[in-house]
């Protein structure tokens, strides 16, 4: 049988929010089988819990977000993205505030966070959306337009593909394919940061936002060229993060997917809706679970590999 995975034990960071500049501290702790990843605000005078799903998702402005009621978690993706990477299905995250630490800007933290506490297996089937037909969904025409979806595939792979018309992000790889089965999330993706424009920058801290970024956990790029001393850390590695993004977006649905992911310009806000399209037509999906775990696809049986 091919198991769910929790953590061994529990571990902690403490850093701040990329938009509120707040100090915050996140503890991932392990959860029984079929709790799901759940974000809880121990902040509050009550304590709330925010299971993630598909329709918790509240806002997507610049971060995905999830709500129960008036309690809130932004900027769930680059924690969502190592889980999805390293296959994680239960974890409770308590948070003390409502942003999750930024960190670097990548989930590479967020990876050694998680394999530091250990993965541990349990005694349940890891259950899987298995996408039975594609799914779709567009926005805008033209030049100006996007999309993003779903396919069949005994597997997990995502393809991206970039268009920004900035000579420092024009200068690298516009589309990037990663495959769960046969590459290295932690090596390949994982160290892909966000990134902004100062322009955009200046913007946002008028409007409240981005108080916490800066070249310590983004990059960042004037009009013409990538301001960060040492630079960029993969080639391609705007597209990349955009890979990490739509992983952290689509693991959001509570399950790991078996489906090929295929994007053009798409955002948070155009992957919850692919989500939302998907699990509108039951005909499209069905849970799946493998009782021999030698059919499962590859990258999902092995542990996750270590540092």
């Amino acid at each position: 049988m091919l198991k769910q995975r929790t953590l061994k034990t529990l571990t902690r960071a403490v850093g701040v929010g990329l938009h509120s500049g707040q100090r915050v501290e996140l503890t991932l702790r392990p959860a029984a089988p079929d709790t799901g990843i759940v974000f809880r605000r121990v902040d509050l005078p009550q304590p709330v819990d925010i299971p993630v799903t598909a329709e918790a998702v509240t806002d997507t402005r610049l971060a995905s977000t999830i709500s129960v009621g008036s309690a809130k978690v932004h900027t769930v993706e680059h924690l969502m993205s190592a889980c999805a990477g390293l296959g994680l299905d239960n974890l409770y995250v308590d948070i003390t505030a409502e942003e999750v630490p930024i960190l670097d800007g990548s989930s590479s933290s967020f990876v050694f966070l998680l394999q530091s506490a250990g993965i541990e297996l349990q005694n349940a089937p890891k259950r899987f959306i298995r996408v039975k037909k594609p799914v779709e969904v567009r926005e805008g025409e033209g030049p100006a337009g996007k999309w993003a979806r779903l396919v069949p595939y005994h597997g997990y792979k995502l393809s991206f593909e970039i268009d920004f018309d900035h000579p420092a992000v024009d200068s690298t790889g516009q589309r990037v394919e990663f495959d769960l089965g046969s590459g290295n999330y932690q090596r390949d993706i994982a160290r892909a940061r966000t990134f902004g424009f100062t322009k955009d920058v200046e913007m946002m801290r008028a409007n409240g936002l981005a108080l916490g970024g800066g070249m310590d956990n983004a990059i960042v790029m004037d009009d013409y060229r990538v301001l960060n001393a040492d630079g960029l850390r993969y080639d391609d590695e705007f597209v990349k993060h955009k890979i990490l993004d739509a992983m952290g977006d689509l693991y959001i649905v509570g399950k790991p997917l078996l489906a090929a992911y295929s994007a053009f310009r798409s955002g948070h806000a155009l992957n919850n809706k692919l989500l939302r399209a998907l699990l509108a037509d039951r005909e499209a999906w069905e849970i799946a679970s493998f009782d021999d775990e030698r059919q499962a696809p590859a990258g999902f049986a092995q542990p996750a590999r270590a540092w």
